[in-house]
């Protein structure tokens, strides 16, 4: 099976391709005007994930643009949305391991967050990681996480996907009875929704099961129900694989002819689709089948179909290499420039509180100065009461980026910590204000007494 993506494609490439491009147009008109940052960290999470189906390295540039502005105006929803389509984005390529790294640090996030939905996907598409690497014990791990959540927390819309994921991961362990269970689950749900691509998805997994039992007849039941279904929701990678179960299914019953007409149909979809994997099965199926028959020319055909398929997919697989180096060169490019960004705006937030430190001791000096000058009292006690006000932001200005790094940016406790600031704070500033503006104003009163007892002669 390989229906475990959450992103189930049931139209040909083509329109698929056409109606991307079209989404593509329009999200980058509509980001082009927005001035909400929100709102453009949604438009571009969008934009990268319509990307993702035919040019995954820009898809990757625009996810990543997206993450490193959702993290800074702290918009979560937006940064895990954007952590989720780079993570696909690397799977499209092939990197895996790091398509993990970015799942994880959504999970990670979802972990502090209260969003069901958000939690069970994303435990789903690192399931879906670890079926990739064939790592399918740590699959079926966070599959059953997974599910668990959408089952206790009633996440309709993943049910379907969380039964058939791990109806798929016990196919994959050969744990049968297991995934009759999960597959036969999926089925009834799929008929409860009247969804005909799902209906034949879990047909085919049930056809899988039962032949690996030997129990033929039922086997060959779901195979033949689930063909119908899938070719109305025109998916024909499943039916490629429906028509080799049925290929494989004849052949243990001696039934050749039939066996060759569906390895065939099977070869054909395939091949017209692109799908190399699935044509190289076909191709593998028809070698053998002709050497078991003695058809020593179509066998030799089949296997030259076979090696030229093989030999294009170890090519594939190398361009996948040089895709995965690319985007980790790109990715890191991205880093680098996303760093270099910060410590300029940390160089001049730096700066600002430096001339501020400057500016403070200043404007108090100024205020001292102007306690000599022939000014009235209340504009001296304004200013100085200003001077104040000014130190004791710039104060709290300083100790906020700590307290919030001390607190892990948790509401409540940066509350506690500056409320217990402002309490020392607020009496000492009374104090101080009340000394400075007494010391000003008695400085006045001085130098007008001085006046008034020694006026200069005219």
């Amino acid at each position: 099976m390989k229906k475990y993506s959450l992103l189930l494609i049931t139209v040909s490439s083509f329109f698929i391709l056409g109606a991307q491009k079209q989404k593509v147009d329009s999200l980058s008109s509509l980001l082009a005007k927005e001035k909400t940052d929100t709102m453009q960290v949604t438009l571009m999470w969008k934009l990268a994930s319509a990307f993702n189906f035919f040019n995954p390295d820009t898809a990757l540039i625009v996810a990543q643009k997206a993450l490193y502005k959702a993290r800074e105006i702290k918009y979560t929803e937006g940064e895990s949305r954007a952590l989720g389509v780079v993570a696909n984005t690397f799977i499209k390529i092939g990197n895996y391991p790091r398509a993990l790294e970015y799942h994880l640090q959504k999970l990670k996030l979802e972990e502090n967050r209260n969003n069901p939905r958000n939690m069970a996907s994303v435990l789903l598409n690192i399931g879906v990681v670890h079926i990739f690497q064939e790592d399918y014990r740590q699959a079926l791990f966070y599959y059953s996480k997974a599910d668990s959540i959408i089952k206790n927390r009633d996440v309709e819309d993943l049910k379907y996907y969380s039964l058939l994921n791990l109806g798929d991961v016990y196919d994959r362990l050969n744990i049968n009875d297991s995934a009759f269970v999960y597959f036969n689950e999926s089925l009834e749900l799929a008929k409860q929704l009247e969804d005909g691509d799902f209906i034949g998805s879990s047909m085919v997994g049930l056809g899988h099961i039962y032949q690996k039992q030997d129990l033929f007849n039922l086997a060959k039941l779901n195979y033949k129900n689930a063909i119908p279904y899938l070719e109305t929701a025109n998916d024909d990678d499943l039916i490629c694989e429906a028509t080799l179960g049925l290929a494989k299914l004849y052949k243990k019953m001696g039934i050749n002819d039939s066996a060759e007409l569906y390895a065939r149909h099977s070869l054909t979809i395939a091949e017209k689709d692109g799908f190399q994997s699935r044509h190289l099965d076909a191709a593998a199926f028809l070698t053998e089948h002709y050497k078991d028959v003695r058809n020593v020319d179509s066998a030799f055909a089949y296997m030259e179909q076979s090696r030229v398929l093989q030999d294009s997919i170890n090519s594939r697989d190398k361009i996948r290499e040089w895709q995965i180096i690319s985007s980790n060169e790109q990715l890191r490019q991205l880093e680098l420039a996303e760093s270099r960004r910060k410590a300029s705006k940390e160089r001049s937030q730096q700066l600002q509180l430096l001339l501020i430190g400057i500016f403070i001791p200043t404007f108090i000096f100024f205020v001292l100065l102007l306690s000599r000058r022939k000014i009235h009292v209340r504009l001296i006690r304004f200013l100085g009461v200003i001077s104040l006000l000014i130190l004791f932001e710039y104060l709290t200005l300083l100790l906020h980026p700590y307290v919030a790094e001390i607190t892990h940016h948790t509401p409540v406790y940066e509350l506690i910590i500056f409320v217990c600031i402002a309490a020392l704070l607020i009496p000492t500033h009374h104090r101080i204000e009340h000394w400075l503006i007494e010391k000003l104003t008695r400085r006045r009163h001085h130098i007008e007494a001085l006046h008034k007892a020694h006026p200069k002669e005219k």
